[in-house]
């Protein structure tokens, strides 16, 4: 068992959600099902209560607590790309089931989960600093998914 697990709250769909997670990204897997053992406030003795599963090697635990709390963008899960036809399968995944695209490079799956699909050019160019890093966040700031190829000749110039 991981020292640090991340907890995310679901109102119903853990285990629909985990198994989307596993289906999409690498290093990643339904763990384990566990099943309430008595009625709770939203949910029956039998429902699924929790799900052990990892994203992209990360330990997560999925909680079927009912309604009570919504998701935001406080949270979110960045994944690093390496080329556009990664960028592209990410983020097509995630919007085309049901999900939302937003801006710089940020969507939100169907379940109200955040994720950030950053392909490393941009990354790397923010570290680089300067007027490197100022042309590629200008060019990122126009975007919905990150587009490798503008982002690669704004680090240009």
């Amino acid at each position: 068992m991981a020292k640090n697990t991340i907890c995310i709250w679901y109102d119903r769909d853990a285990e629909e959600a985990a198994g989307f997670y596993a289906s999409v990204f690498p290093d990643s897997q339904v763990k384990a099902v566990h099943r309430a053992p008595s009625d709770y406030p939203s949910g029956k003795a039998g429902d699924v209560l929790t799900v052990d599963f990892t994203v992209c090697g990360i330990p997560c635990l999925g909680l079927n607590g009912g309604p009570a709390f919504k998701h935001s963008e406080a949270f979110s899960f960045q994944i690093a790309t390496d080329d556009q036809e990664e960028t592209d399968r990410y983020w097509n995944a995630i919007v085309g089931n049901g999900g939302q695209e937003s801006a710089c490079g940020w969507c939100k799956d169907k379940w109200g989960i955040n994720w950030q699909i950053t392909p490393r050019t941009l990354t790397e160019a923010l570290a680089a600093g300067g007027d490197e890093a100022r042309r590629a966040f200008e060019a990122m700031m126009e975007m919905g998914k990150i587009d490798v190829a503008k982002i690669d000749a704004a680090r240009r110039g």
